[in-house]
């Protein structure tokens, strides 16, 4: 019992050491990045494709890259929101955005995506998948196209944009993919358990 005790204790001791050395490593490296800088990433010749821009996160992120000088694809399922996010854009940086309609959940549709923004913009080098949706309402209420919708386009339509965009990024050996989950994938909301399980799997 006593040799119990004293191991759980070195445990403990050993964790709460390893915290404080780790602690003073990142304290001491934000330190030294506040007088020396990293240089950011020049997105110049950068092709970012962005899923959900019609609004929201996606709209916002989109803004934020062409502010980059990125040249945006923004994509959506709703063609007028997202017309009006590529009117935004190029209003402030002319022809920097292009739009393009598509039902992210439908692997064909994804399919002759890729092929008509390579053939129309050139290769995407920074896949931005942010597509979602969040019906709100008790477990019981939600039936089973919901659920099957909210996986759809949460989680599958990312391996079908994965599956599409990730190849030319790999014989290119260029490019950056990104994937967003939420708060919502690390804890459990009553009104959002689908929505939660489909984050839960995008962080998977």
């Amino acid at each position: 019992m006593h040799k119990r005790i004293m191991k759980k204790w070195s445990s403990v001791f050993a964790e709460l050491l390893l915290l404080l050395v780790k602690s003073v490593y990142y304290i001491g490296e934000s330190i030294y990045y506040m007088f020396v800088p990293l240089l950011e990433k020049s997105l110049v010749d950068d092709i970012v494709l962005i899923t959900g821009t019609g609004h929201g996160i996606g709209k916002c992120l989109a803004m934020q890259f062409a502010d980059l000088c990125a040249k945006m694809v923004c994509v959506d399922i709703n063609a007028q929101s997202n017309a009006e996010t590529t009117k935004e854009i190029n209003s402030k940086w002319k022809g920097k955005a292009i739009a393009y309609t598509c039902d992210v959940s439908t692997l064909e549709k994804v399919r002759k995506l890729g092929e008509k923004v390579k053939s129309e913009v050139g290769t995407v080098t920074i896949l931005v998948n942010n597509a979602g949706i969040m019906p709100c309402k008790p477990l019981e209420a939600h039936d089973e196209i919901t659920i099957k919708k909210i996986f759809d386009i949460n989680v599958f339509a990312y391996f079908w944009m994965l599956d599409t965009f990730f190849p030319e990024m790999k014989a290119m050996n260029k490019g950056h993919l990104v994937v967003l989950s939420s708060m919502a994938g690390i804890i459990g909301l009553k009104n959002l358990v689908p929505y939660c399980a489909s984050k839960f799997a995008v962080r998977g």
